[in-house]
């Protein structure tokens, strides 16, 4: 029976995780969390923000696949205006009220 008790707790054993191997996974993501939010808010007191902020993929993915924000105005594109008032068409008609026309 000894001999099954010592099985178990040696399989118990190696399937835990080393504390001090665990430890140094946490600080390292700590370190890394606390690296990325001292940039952030070193470009957060920047007056302006630098060349090409506002066009990183975060801060654009939204407005590319929620339609309520991507078509109001200040989002649109204003070439898309010109086109739908060339074409004779009201601003921010819906597809069905356009297929309606034809």
């Amino acid at each position: 029976m000894g001999f099954i008790m010592e099985f178990a707790e040696n399989l118990v054993l190696r399937l835990m995780e080393d504390p001090k191997e665990r430890d140094r996974k946490f600080r390292e993501r700590v370190y890394a969390v606390k690296d990325r939010c001292e940039k952030t808010k070193e470009m957060w007191s920047y007056p302006l923000r630098p060349y090409g902020f506002w066009t990183f993929e975060r801060h654009n993915a939204q407005l590319a696949w929620d339609a309520k924000i991507s078509q109001v105005p200040g989002r649109r594109d204003p070439y898309d205006d010109l086109l739908q008032d060339s074409y004779g068409f009201p601003k921010f008609q819906t597809m069905k009220a356009i297929s309606d026309v034809y």
